[in-house]
């Protein structure tokens, strides 16, 4: 976290869970009524101490923090145009905030004294994004603060979500402002939910409110959220597009129903982000829902462990079968997507040492097949275990008795899409990537909007 007093910042960090890294004696330490806070997995630059964000740089009268959500594609481009020594940044985000370091004056003069043609010091970190931004490619939702102003930023094609709310203050007499990535952060501190920060778009928050800028040309504004967003790392209760998340899952159950029946006793969830498309299979099918699977609250999202062994014993230690309402069980299995196949294995072995007598796989997204690099920890198509093997031979590996995905025109039927030109980002199911990427691949990559190569 990253605190103003509107004199100074001050910024505290480290490495583990939050609930280790903050503790009532260490917030009672961070005085001020600015703040930024961010936690991380790393999918650009080593997990580290360092690495932990929000970034700090000291320049100008404070300094500024930043905290990024997502992946630059043109590093290595930006790392040469700025004519930088290796190891002088240690990921995008350290990146990022180095160049917008590079654009403000390093003195600390007030808005008084600077001379004839200056920017005041309160307008220098608005001037560094109108300049480094438009070099930016790839995702990045930023939030970002000096001592007296909180900035949003969204690329143009807003991969990642970013929101804006409101908190009334002193029995609504006047405004706080809050930032989040996802909406039912902004529950959590009373605040209201006003909108979504549009692609493109930068809003600079000061004591007079937020105002709103576009550092990018009109031609340049592609929107295309991730799509995975809505399938699975968005909580169910969070708004995109407009929309509530979880009514989106739900749907996604009801057209895999549709698409794919089976014969079968019980249709249960892979919690937590398959619950809700399991309701959806349940009720569109008639066969009852039940819950199959306990989840450990203490163990967090298998698929980002940093290594196979990690993500296989992982999912034994967040998962216990619930064997009085499996045994016996032809179970309907409805899970959001599988990328390698580990954690997927070790629930349906799971689920036969329980007694289920047969295991149907309903996914509701469609095969995972290209690798994202806009902020998923997938850098190697080769780990994707659809891009390696035909369902069929999917399913033996899993041991599974049958295995069917979600279409992508049913996907896109369920996420509704919002509008002309409001899109959704769904390379890592068809290779279509809506900018360049950093990759040579065996096979052609198809860019949409740019020449393939």
């Amino acid at each position: 976290m990253a605190v103003s007093d509107r004199t100074s910042i001050t910024v505290v960090k480290d490495m583990g869970l939050v609930t280790a890294v903050f503790d009532e004696r260490t917030l009672s330490s961070l005085q001020g009524d600015l703040a930024l806070g961010h936690v991380r997995y790393s999918t650009t630059g080593p997990s580290t101490w360092h690495n932990a964000q929000p970034v700090y740089r000291s320049v100008g009268t404070a300094g500024f923090a930043l905290g990024h959500n997502g992946n630059l594609t043109n590093t290595e481009a930006l790392v040469l145009e700025a004519g930088m020594l290796p190891g002088v940044t240690t990921s995008d985000s350290d990146l990022i905030a180095e160049l917008l370091a590079r654009e403000q004056p390093a003195d600390t003069e007030s808005p008084s004294t600077a001379g004839a043609g200056e920017d005041p010091s309160d307008e220098r970190l608005e001037a560094a994004l109108n300049a480094v931004l438009p070099r930016l490619e790839g995702a990045f939702s930023l939030g970002i603060m000096d001592d007296a102003h909180l900035v949003a930023v969204r690329d143009p094609n807003g991969f990642r979500p970013l929101c804006l709310g409101r908190l009334d203050l002193d029995g609504g007499s006047r405004a706080g402002w809050v930032i989040a990535s996802e909406s039912p952060a902004l529950a959590v501190v009373g605040a209201k939910f006003v909108r979504e920060i549009e692609p493109g778009e930068m809003l600079v928050i000061d004591g007079e409110g937020p105002r709103s800028s576009r550092p990018w040309h009109p031609e340049q504004i592609d929107p295309r959220l991730c799509v995975f967003e809505l399938v699975y790392f968005a909580r169910p209760d969070s708004l995109l597009h407009g929309r509530e998340v979880y009514a989106a899952r739900r749907r996604m159950g009801e057209l895999l129903a549709d698409q794919a029946p089976v014969e079968a006793d019980l249709v249960m969830g892979v919690p937590d982000s398959g619950a809700s498309a399991a309701e959806g299979y349940a009720a569109r099918s008639g066969i009852p829902f039940g819950q199959g699977l306990v989840k450990n609250r203490y163990i967090g999202r298998t698929f980002i462990a940093p290594t196979q062994e990690a993500r296989a014993l992982g999912v034994r230690r967040k998962l216990n079968p619930l064997s009085s309402t499996i045994a016996g069980k032809r179970l309907i299995v409805v899970d959001d997507s599988i990328v390698r196949g580990t954690t997927t294995r070790q629930l349906v072995k799971l689920l036969r040492e329980a007694g289920a007598a047969e295991v149907h796989l309903r996914i509701s997204s469609p095969p995972f097949r290209w690798p994202c690099y806009y902020g998923i920890d997938t850098p190697d198509r080769d780990e994707l275990i659809a891009a390696q093997f035909s369902t069929d031979e999917i399913t033996a590996q899993l041991g599974a008795d049958s295995l069917a995905y979600l279409t992508l025109e049913h996907l896109m039927e369920a996420v509704g899409v919002p509008g002309r030109g409001q899109g959704y980002c769904d390379a890592c199911l068809t290779g279509q990537y809506p900018t360049d990427v950093p990759v040579a691949s065996e096979q052609p990559v198809a860019l949409v909007g740019t020449t393939a190569h």
